[in-house]
């Protein structure tokens, strides 16, 4: 089979392509993708081309882990049917030297079955959301929850709302004015105009590597900071006012199966919303300017790239 996906052949050489994909194997399923979303994370840093050493890495290769799509083949008992609506983190599924790191930017994609998570077809472009809103999740269930939070992008905005549903609506800063819309049951302010110094948690979502200097005062003795963004340079904090502070780091990484399971309960409960996170959409074809608009617009949140009218 062959299909349309986006290839990053380098740093900011992008474009939709033809590639080849392998035969499905027993277990597998093909989904016919409709929505895909652009990373503003490590997306980013491929097509910049400042990602660091990572496992698999290498040009040309197929970017994106946030599709959602409609599976129209399964092979064996898959325990999915040919019409069921999935959310597929990437795939791997790629011939020709094409790398799939992580693959899910593309109209067509070949996975196993125990890789997807079977969603409502309801929710449209905001299926593609899935697995952010699991790594928000993630950082949440893996220790005390944050009663501050660092930046209100989407993952900001995502961590905030799960919060709330977990019983603990936090103060959220946000430097850029334009970003501290669309709260709900939780307070953005600037940091210059927060005069508290006794916070327990704070969970940074901004991934500016130079934070920590600033956080630490506003720590309260034994306090946590916890870091939720992929950060590409060295992370460094001086020690004196750390020692004094008793300061705890923990790093929260990507999200695992459970996460993804227990977000999607929520979802389908109606305790989370994923409404309003998605600011620009774009058809895949004109995929070269979307990226450039996700990674360079202050004001996109999310970038949803729609492939209805590709194959």
């Amino acid at each position: 089979m062959d299909t349309h996906a986006v290839i990053l052949s380098g740093p900011r050489s992008l474009h939709l392509g033809q590639v080849g994909l392998k035969a499905p194997a027993k277990g597998d399923v093909v989904v016919k993708v409709r929505h895909s979303g652009i990373s503003t994370g490590t997306e980013k840093l491929f097509w910049q081309g400042t990602m660091p050493p990572f496992p698999g890495m290498g040009y040309p290769l197929v970017p994106g882990y946030e599709s959602f799509g409609e599976v129209v083949e399964s092979c064996g008992e898959t325990g999915l049917s040919v019409g069921d609506h999935v959310f597929v983190p990437g795939a791997n599924c790629y011939e020709g030297g094409v790398r799939g790191l992580f693959g899910g930017a593309s109209a067509l994609l070949v996975t196993p079955a125990a890789r997807v998570a079977k969603l409502d077809g309801g929710y449209g472009a905001e299926g593609a959301l899935l697995a952010l809103a699991a790594t928000a999740y993630h950082a949440l269930a893996g220790g005390a929850l944050p009663d501050l939070i660092v930046g209100h992008g989407t993952l900001g905005r995502l961590l905030a709302r799960i919060a709330l549903v977990l019983g603990a609506p936090p103060t959220v800063w946000e430097i850029d004015p334009a970003r501290r819309f669309g709260a709900e049951g939780y307070a953005v302010i600037a940091p210059e105009d927060d005069a508290r110094r006794d916070y327990r948690v704070i969970f940074d979502a901004s991934g500016a590597s130079g934070l920590l200097d600033t956080l630490v005062p506003r720590l309260a003795r034994g306090g946590e900071v916890v870091l939720c963004g992929f950060y590409t340079q060295s992370i460094s904090f001086a020690f004196p006012p750390a020692f004094m502070k008793e300061l705890r780091l923990r790093i929260a990484s990507e999200w695992q199966p459970a996460d993804l399971e227990a977000t999607r309960r929520l979802m389908d409960e109606g305790r989370l919303s994923l409404d309003r996170l998605i600011t620009h959409r774009a058809v895949a074809s004109d995929a070269g300017a979307a990226y450039e608009t996700a990674f360079t617009d202050p004001n996109c949140l999310k970038m949803i790239l729609d492939w209805s009218a590709s194959a």
